[in-house]
């Protein structure tokens, strides 16, 4: 009975975690969407735009890899068992011993990359050339973004901190601030330069500052110390820095691969990045509000109840994780399938970013929506692995993966452009959750699949019949009706977008879905749970 009541509990847990990380991740998407929307009003997707893409993916691409991707994955699961083994002040000594050496290390990173900007772009974008005004431009834009590594990896490490002593809100507001640095930046700084452009990479400077800023304060509340330790033997360092290096690659291989797609990318028309990072940020709406919420919410649990060896009530939270995101990123797709369109034209389609940009975009959100349930059972599935310490499956299954998008990039960009890129990698992160499950499953036994594979189909019917009636309405109330104004089109979409919820949600209460419950309960009331 008490076990049952601990596991309930630490379910609650995750799932008022999620809410929180969840709310503040909308809060900055919304405000990332206007951030896109300034973008593409003054630059559309001509040069300049993707110039600053390619060179903001390249800092940001690094943030996944060695901050987010690997750093808070590898140092979560440490930091909680000196938390729950040892005491608090064992944990805090680990942590100042880590924040350190990863300072010194991160000075010297962000030196190396401004130095050599020149060469990360000829690698990144090989189709933009090695000399000519949009390499140029492109590395200069390199180089005054680059420093952004040094302020968000340490956003990272303290994220890890305050998510493993169960506070998630400052770090899931962090991101607002880097988008406010660029919007305020392109109105406030841009117009005084001669290449504008140059003004928003300015303001990636500014907002990783600000975001740094914003976690410090909590983290001194929270009794840690800013006062540095010098002890790169200390034995946990090691042990992270094992977990580290593999995370590095078997972690944030999707970003891995999407560094592939725009090399490749860089290849075909002009506007292929462009179009390829606008359908991207729409997708990573949905993926970052539950998602990666849920995951992030997990990853303290998994690691807690792995370092206690509660298997039993590790698999019942992963179980509970995977049905939560599964419930929401398959409606989502259904969503973003037969709204795509008129979600692109109302965020972007005006000033330089045109109709056929917008046709363009929606091609490739298509494909990459029909990823998102892999995407985002992806991030739970690694969360569970490092949070079991296993640092070689995720690897082994990222090598197979990047192979695999890499032939499929290859055969499917010469009929399909941009839009064989982002099917690509939809179709080899499939891969990458069954193969991830499949290990997982080998590795621990019986991980109760039924309730998972039950809440899976009982979404996809919801999902079919919300789409066809999202499709219906969509094709009499906007797509008959001709041009219309912004005010106009944002109310038809809104219209059907919550529509869209009504049906699904009915269909899942009446189908007796459990997960319904859950993702309420996980927003209300949020201010409560924020705590």
């Amino acid at each position: 009975m008490e076990n049952t009541e601990i596991q309930i509990s630490e379910k609650q847990s995750v799932s008022h975690a999620a809410g929180t990380v969840g709310f503040f991740t909308f809060v900055s998407r919304v405000i990332g969407l206007a951030r896109d929307i300034v973008i593409a009003r003054f630059f559309g997707a001509g040069m300049a735009a993707d110039a600053f893409f390619v060179a903001f993916r390249i800092p940001n691409l690094l943030r996944r890899l060695f901050a987010e991707g690997s750093l808070t994955i590898a140092f979560i699961p440490v930091f909680t068992e000196y938390l729950t083994q040892k005491s608090r002040h064992d944990a805090f000594e680990l942590a100042r011993a880590v924040l350190t050496l990863l300072s010194i290390l991160l000075a010297l990173v962000t030196v190396l990359g401004i130095l050599l900007s020149p060469w990360i772009v000829r690698l990144q974008a090989f189709g933009f050339g090695g000399a000519g005004m949009k390499y140029d431009l492109t590395v200069l834009l390199t180089r005054i973004t680059f420093p952004y590594i040094f302020f968000i990896s340490l956003v990272a490490f303290f994220m890890g901190i305050l998510n493993s002593l169960r506070h998630f809100a400052a770090p899931a507001a962090a991101p607002i601030f880097l988008n406010v640095g660029i919007i305020g930046s392109a109105f406030l700084i841009s117009p005084h330069l001669s290449q504008p452009v140059v003004g928003i990479a300015i303001g990636v400077i500014i907002g990783g500052f600000m975001q740094l800023a914003l976690q410090i304060p909590w983290a001194l509340k929270k009794g840690f110390s800013l006062v540095p330790i010098w002890y790169p033997s200390h034995p946990a360092i090691r042990r992270i820095g094992l977990l580290m290096l593999p995370a590095v690659f078997g972690s944030a291989i999707y970003q891995l691969n999407q560094f592939m797609g725009t090399l490749l990318a860089s290849f075909l028309p002009e506007g292929s990045v462009s179009w390829l990072y606008y359908a991207d940020r729409l997708v990573q709406f949905p993926l970052g509000v539950f998602a990666i919420a849920i995951s992030t919410a997990a990853l303290p649990s998994l690691s807690k109840q792995a370092a206690n060896k509660d298997l039993d009530d590790f698999k019942d939270t992963l179980g509970h994780s995977l049905r939560l995101v599964l419930f929401i990123a398959i409606p989502s797709t259904a969503g973003l399938v037969t709204l795509g369109k008129p979600i692109i034209q109302l965020f972007f389609q005006r000033g330089a970013f045109s109709a056929f940009s917008t046709t363009m975009t929606n091609i490739a959100l298509v494909y990459y929506a029909l990823g998102l349930w892999a995407f985002s059972g992806i991030r739970v599935m690694v969360s569970a692995f490092y949070a079991l310490q296993d640092t070689k499956t995720p690897v082994k299954v990222a090598a197979i993966t990047i192979v695999a998008n890499l032939i499929l990039s290859l055969a499917l960009m010469g009929p399909l452009k941009h839009g064989g890129l982002a099917l690509a990698l939809s179709a080899a992160s499939s891969l990458q959750l069954f193969l991830l499950v499949w290990h997982l499953q080998r590795k621990l036994g019986n991980l109760s699949l039924g309730p998972v594979i039950e809440t899976t189909l009982k979404s996809l019917l919801a999902s079919i019949v919300m789409g066809a009636g999202i499709y219906i309405l969509y094709l009499k109330w906007v797509a008959a009706s001709g041009p219309m104004t912004t005010l106009a089109l944002m109310g038809r979409v809104c219209g059907l977008v919550l529509f869209g919820a009504l049906v699904y949600f009915a269909l899942s209460a009446i189908m007796r879905c459990k997960e319904l419950a859950t993702v309420l309960d996980m927003y209300t009331p949020i201010v409560g749970k924020s705590k």
